[in-house]
């Protein structure tokens, strides 16, 4: 298991631009396939984009494709998640997560989790 460590988030406004991080400490992070969720107050935690641990591989949920990008650049141990063009639907805690065997759209499928950062999206 290994403890990914989110950074980043902060308050827009719709429209805007934003970039969180996710750094993984440790010499395994190029082995691992690496996941972004997001849960907003009130509701179930749900999938946001996944990237294979060569990056040659994504997945994005359909309310994000084609504003938000998710990238990672395993000399930094760091997996990013370029959000552009937010509305305040997008407003949650971004969760990272990780995993050496599953890729994926389910939470089941992560062995190991962030503590998330506060994205907020004001109108």
């Amino acid at each position: 298991q290994v403890q990914p460590v989110e950074s980043g988030g902060g308050l827009v406004q719709a429209g805007d631009s934003l970039r969180v991080s996710c750094v993984v400490p440790g010499r395994t992070f190029s082995s691992y396939h690496m996941a972004w969720f997001r849960q907003a107050p009130g509701k179930e935690r749900e999938f946001v984009a996944s990237i294979t641990w060569t990056g040659t591989n994504t997945l994005y949920a359909d309310s994000v494709k084609g504003r938000f990008t998710i990238s990672r650049d395993n000399a930094k141990n760091t997996v990013y998640l370029q959000m552009n063009r937010l509305e305040p639907e997008d407003t949650a805690v971004y969760v990272c997560a990780a995993d050496r065997t599953n890729w994926g759209r389910d939470t089941w499928l992560y062995g190991s989790w962030g503590q998330g950062t506060q994205v907020t999206v004001s109108s």
